[in-house]
């Protein structure tokens, strides 16, 4: 029951947030409500980039119950995506990794762990751009590569670990949005450096202007490890625009065989101006 004990205790922050928040700002609301649009939102990133001379700074709390190993804690998940143009965003962001050979299930990156029951903690920062590919139109996709770079600050591991996406999407009647992506990172382990492959498929289903949920499909497998897995999870999600500029929101997942974490729950946040 470890992994309720905690997804409640996310809760009645992420509550409480809300209301201290809500509490504190104008009621009143001039205009339509626009999406942020953030990538921590679900697995599956935007296909939207800031816009430019706007900065949406993102944060998460993650927590994984890796069963009989020692869970995870990820955090603060801190993206800062600064627009350039209509099309191409600067990418920054710092995180802690308490345990770091749990599974991620966000788009933090870190070693495969330790597989002697201690716990590894890890920090890094990360850099990058996201470009907008191709427009929606007719079948075409609307489409965006990211490219990143994770750099260790403190841990077991001392190297630069690359990752590249390409996430593609439509928007479907009603302002129901398909979109699914591929991740690939190259990271190190403890013996050899390895790949991560990390496909993804999300249903994102507008309930009214401000509240939006979400249903996703993704999982990572690896190449050039003695133990190769593959983690597969199923996550529902949803996230709330408390004003105009700020988005809160929560997901949580399972893992689908005996490779994926048991349970993992993520609450965060989205600032845009």
């Amino acid at each position: 029951m470890r992994h309720h004990r905690h997804f409640s205790r996310q809760t009645i922050i992420l509550a409480a947030l809300w209301l201290s928040v809500a509490g504190s700002i104008a009621t009143a609301q001039t205009g339509p409500f626009v999406d942020i649009h953030t990538d921590r939102d679900a697995f599956t990133p935007s296909m939207f980039t800031a816009g430019p001379a706007s900065v949406i700074t993102e944060g998460s709390w993650v927590y994984i119950d890796n069963g009989p190993n020692p869970p995870t804690n990820s955090y603060p998940e801190l993206l800062v995506r600064s627009g350039a143009t209509n099309r191409f965003e600067w990418r920054f962001g710092a995180g802690y990794v308490d345990n770091a050979g749990g599974y991620l299930v966000t788009n933090a990156e870190g070693g495969d762990g330790r597989h002697d029951g201690t716990t590894a903690h890890e920090s890094n920062i990360l850099y990058g751009f996201k470009a907008i590919v191709t427009e929606e139109r007719d079948w075409l996709p609307r489409s965006c590569v990211i490219m990143e770079a994770f750099t260790p600050m403190s841990g077991d591991v001392s190297g630069t670990v690359p990752v590249a996406t390409y996430a593609l999407g439509w928007q479907l009647p009603n302002r129901w949005r398909l979109d699914a992506a591929m991740r690939y990172s190259y990271g190190q382990g403890q013996d050899q450096w390895f790949s991560k492959w990390a496909p993804s498929i999300v249903l994102r289903i507008p309930v009214t202007e401000r509240w939006e949920v979400h249903a996703e499909y993704f999982s990572s497998s690896t190449t050039g490890l003695p133990d190769n897995e593959t983690s597969p999870f199923f996550s529902p999600g949803m996230h709330y625009l408390l004003t105009h500029n700020l988005e809160i929101g929560v997901r949580i997942g399972w893992g689908l065989n005996d490779d994926a974490a048991a349970f993992f729950s993520d609450a965060g946040f989205g600032w845009r101006f």
